[in-house]
C-alpha cells in the first residue's frame, strides 16, 4: 500500500490562505495518486455544508468548490465531530460523501504505517 496523506484544515474564512492551502494540497495529493483524507475542523467545518465552498473567494486560487470536488471524488472528507456539534452540523446537513468522525478516527489515520499528516 502506498503512503497516505492526512490533512487537517483548521481555518476557514478567518484565514483564507491557510484554508485554501489545505484544500489545494489535498487535491494535489489525490491527483498524485495518494490516499488522501481531508479533515475539516474549526471554521473549516462550514465547507462541509452545501453551497458554502462556493462562497469562498481568494484571488489567484483555484475555487474551493473545485478542490473539494476533487478530494470527494478521490479521497475522504471528514468533519470533526466536536467542531460539527459546536456549529449544530449533523450528518444530514453535510454534502453527500462527507462524514463526521472524532479524534479516535483521526488518530487511527495519522498513526497508520506510511501516513503523512499535515495541519494547516
Amino acid at each position: 500500500m502506498g503512503r497516505s496523506l492526512v490533512i487537517k484544515a483548521t481555518s476557514g474564512a478567518d484565514a483564507k490562505e491557510r484554508c485554501n492551502q489545505a484544500f489545494t494540497v489535498a487535491a494535489a495529493g489525490v491527483a498524485a495518486g495518494a490516499k488522501v483524507s481531508l479533515w475539516l475542523t474549526g471554521e473549516a467545518a462550514w465547507y462541509a455544508l452545501p453551497g458554502r465552498a462556493e462562497e469562498f473567494e481568494l484571488p489567484h486560487a483555484t475555487p474551493l468548490r473545485d478542490l473539494l470536488e476533487v478530494v470527494l471524488a478521490g479521497g475522504t472528507v471528514t468533519v470533526c465531530s466536536q467542531c460539527a456539534a459546536r456549529r449544530d452540523i449533523g450528518p444530514d446537513d453535510v454534502i453527500p460523501g462527507v462524514r463526521i468522525a472524532g479524534a479516535p478516527t483521526f488518530v487511527e489515520e495519522v498513526m497508520a504505517e506510511g501516513a503523512q499528516a499535515l495541519v494547516y
